[in-house]
């Protein structure tokens, strides 16, 4: 099977960890544990009819000195909404945690679906394993998307004293972040989501403009989508529907799995720039087997999502500067004071925005304008790149 004769290889080419044997370190610092996005990831990295139970490595990475893997367990978001299903993830999670326990990991990482599968706080974790540091990683997320929101406005040439902005769901995490960030700088905006009542508590908590109705938004220049929920996804007909007359529409799409998925962009790209948003990128940061690994998470060379350099920054800022702070905060909640010590420990390992991307391909222009038969003015049609996202 392609996925054991991948960690083959991945074991033969992983030197720096033959280095850090060598030298007495453990094998690793710093563990990413996560769901799979869909059938076709749990085809990447899990045999055919796999039990539940099992959890399986994934890619390895190293980041000046600090070393990182992501570790699968072999559930879906949608099989962990269950009540069974989450109690049955949980006993896997708790499993996968004392694996990397075992590898000498002090830092876990509640990636994607498993970052509230232990409640708000995560105590069940912390007094099972109270000498790990487990964090969400959405400071760092956080901090990234709302980089990456000011740099697409910039590189689109929009207008940031008449630019309007939808966020879809903004009431979770992420889309609180955003909401905070844009409402400081200034903009208009409206948020929209398929969680009527957060959305009204929300919006009478920050003042924020709210929309139950997609067709009541009107028209938008840009929209940060922090949600996958299947009642607040984008479709073809919503792209219409925002964007502004001859002008193509800024999507800053952090959601995971996509919000504006590949299928639905690829029939309307001509009329939208969306880019892959919230993750982060330095070029220090190394995958073992290179494009075989960061190709498996539909990332580019040098770049992880917001979580993970979060993780490894960390371990860093906890276990290599000893900062004792750091140690001491609640890494399952995000403030303005924890985005900005994430942000200086991002710094210090040289940490900042990747290129944009869509769908792990650069995106090639912000450029907006339309013509009346709808093709980018004087730039010809958007090229559409091939996918890549076929099992491995």
């Amino acid at each position: 099977m392609l996925s054991t004769l991948w960690r083959i290889l991945l074991s033969l080419a992983d030197w720096r960890r033959v280095v850090r044997t060598l030298l007495g370190q453990p094998a690793l610092d710093v563990v990413f544990i996560t769901n799979i996005r869909d059938e076709a990831e749990r085809r990447r990295f899990f045999p055919a009819h796999a039990d539940r139970s099992r959890h399986a490595s994934g890619p390895r990475m190293h980041l000046h000195g600090v070393a990182g893997q992501v570790r699968g367990i072999n559930f879906t978001a949608e099989e962990m909404y269950t009540p069974e299903g989450r109690r049955q993830a949980k006993g896997v999670f708790i499993d996968a945690v004392r694996w990397a326990e075992s590898q000498g990991a002090k830092v876990v990482l509640l990636a994607a679906s498993t970052k509230r599968l232990f409640g708000r706080d995560g105590a069940e974790l912390k007094k099972h394993f109270p000498h790990m540091v487990f964090t969400i990683g959405d400071n760092g997320t956080a901090l990234m998307l709302c980089a990456d929101v000011e740099r697409a406005i910039t590189q689109s040439g929009l207008d940031r004293r008449k630019l309007r902005i939808l966020i879809v769901g903004p009431y979770g995490i992420l889309g609180q972040a955003v909401t905070a960030h844009v409402q400081q700088q200034g903009y208009q905006a409206v948020g929209h989501g398929g969680n009527r009542k957060l959305l009204i508590e929300l919006s009478a908590r920050t003042g924020l403009p709210i929309a139950h109705d997609l067709a009541d938004v009107g028209q938008v220049d840009l929209v940060v989508a922090c949600t996958h929920s299947t009642e607040a996804k984008l479709t073809v007909a919503a792209i219409e529907q925002l964007r502004r007359p001859r002008q193509r529409l800024v999507v800053v799409d952090v959601a995971e799995p996509a919000n504006l998925d590949e299928p639905t962009w690829r029939q309307c790209a001509h009329g939208v720039v969306r880019q892959d948003a919230g993750n982060a990128h330095s070029p220090h940061l190394h995958y073992v087997l290179g494009a075989l690994s960061h190709g498996k998470l539909h990332l580019s060379k040098g770049t992880v999502f917001g979580c993970f350099a979060e993780a490894m920054a960390l371990y860093d800022r906890i276990f290599r500067q000893h900062d004792a702070d750091a140690l001491r905060h609640d890494w399952f909640e995000v403030t303005p004071q924890q985005t900005a010590l994430v942000g200086d420990a991002f710094a210090a390992l040289d940490v900042g925005l990747p290129t944009p991307h869509c769908f792990g391909h650069p995106v090639e222009s912000f450029y907006l304008p339309l013509d009346t038969r709808g093709l980018v003015r004087h730039r010809g049609l958007p090229t559409l790149p091939a996918s890549n996202h076929t099992a491995a």
